[in-house]
């Protein structure tokens, strides 16, 4: 699943809380989704996480979880 999916049944506001759980901004968050950006590998783990599994790091990161 994409990140941008995960959002899209989400109530307004969850992208500002998730960013905060992150400790990144709603701006940044938002260059990930759209794919201007890329997370850090830490990044990927812990929004793995945060999805609860539903996001993939190797979705976001396909360059360095090859094959996980």
């Amino acid at each position: 699943m994409q990140l941008k999916d995960y959002f899209e049944n989400k109530p307004h506001g969850s992208k500002v809380i998730f960013a905060k759980s992150l400790g990144i901004t709603k701006t940044w968050l938002s260059l990930i989704m759209s794919g201007r950006k890329l997370p850090s590998v830490h990044l990927c783990i812990q929004i793995e996480k945060l999805t609860k599994g539903r996001v993939k790091r190797k979705e976001l990161r396909p360059d360095f979880f090859i094959g996980v």
